[in-house]
């Protein structure tokens, strides 16, 4: 499959490579750490004020390691998630119209939750920028979700403020919010909420979740987890957190509680 030619998005010119077929590896990932300059320039934020997209990529184990005064991302990342909360919910609002209150708080939960915004974090691919301890770096910082979901958190609170313009940070965030659309559709009836509903109708109790195994290394992990029903195991999923693998086991456990309609051609 041929890569498609790299096309800005709507709204700042954005040129994210993980929106196309095939994912790219960038020329920055040879450097030790891309300048924020070098960021700013790659993504056509174009930041007035670079100090504040500096600040917004440096994490505390990086700023506790310097001998002068140097500002950590955590108060970005508290302004960014206020941000976040508000352009994700108006998004919401006005995309799903039909759509009652409960729904919409679950989308713009699905929107905001650090797993979620670590996927838009990867898609800039802003790893390679991010000012990390050597602790974190040995252990694999760069590609944590915590730390990416903070970062792109703290990002938007530095684009507010150097914008101050909610507008400007709307045309940013969009993009991603129409990406992630579909997923948002799957999951807004979440398979274990689904999955209790269903055993606490049959009288069955409440499903149990357990970590049945895990591989892979810190920053990679991978759970797999088995779901009980009533003493008895029903389900059994992975996936790259607890959650997510907890959500893979009750959609197991739903298809074999509710099998597919056999064809008109398929003798019961």
């Amino acid at each position: 499959m041929e890569l498609r030619e790299r096309e800005p998005l709507r709204g700042m010119g954005l040129a994210l490579p993980e929106f196309r077929e095939v994912p790219v590896t960038p020329n920055n990932q040879k450097r030790d750490m891309e300048p924020a300059s070098s960021l700013d320039q790659r993504l056509a934020l174009s930041f007035s004020n670079l100090s504040l997209l500096t600040r917004a990529l440096t994490h505390r184990s990086y700023a506790n390691e310097q001998s002068g005064e140097v500002e950590d991302n955590e108060r970005l990342e508290f302004l960014g998630d206020a941000v976040l909360d508000f352009i994700v919910g108006e998004w919401a609002y006005h995309r799903f119209p039909e759509m009652p209150e409960g729904d919409l708080t679950k989308v713009r939960s699905s929107l905001v939750r650090n797993e979620r915004l670590a996927e838009f974090a990867r898609k800039l691919e802003i790893a390679p920028a991010l000012r990390l301890g050597r602790g974190e770096k040995t252990s694999g910082g760069h590609q944590k979700d915590n730390l990416l979901g903070s970062a792109f958190e703290a990002l938007v609170g530095a684009l507010y403020l150097d914008k101050q313009s909610l507008e400007e940070v709307k045309r940013f965030l969009k993009p991603f919010l129409e990406w992630a659309y579909t997923s948002i559709l799957e999951e807004l009836h979440d398979p274990k909420s689904d999955l209790q509903e269903l055993t606490q109708s049959l009288k069955l109790g409440t499903p149990h979740y357990r970590v049945i195994h895990t591989s892979g290394p810190d920053h990679a992990r991978i759970f797999e987890v088995e779901v009980e029903i009533a003493g008895e195991a029903k389900g059994r999923g992975s996936g790259s957190s607890k959650s997510n693998a907890e959500r893979a086991a009750a959609k197991d456990a739903l298809e074999k509680f509710i099998p597919k309609p056999q064809s008109k051609n398929q003798k019961p």
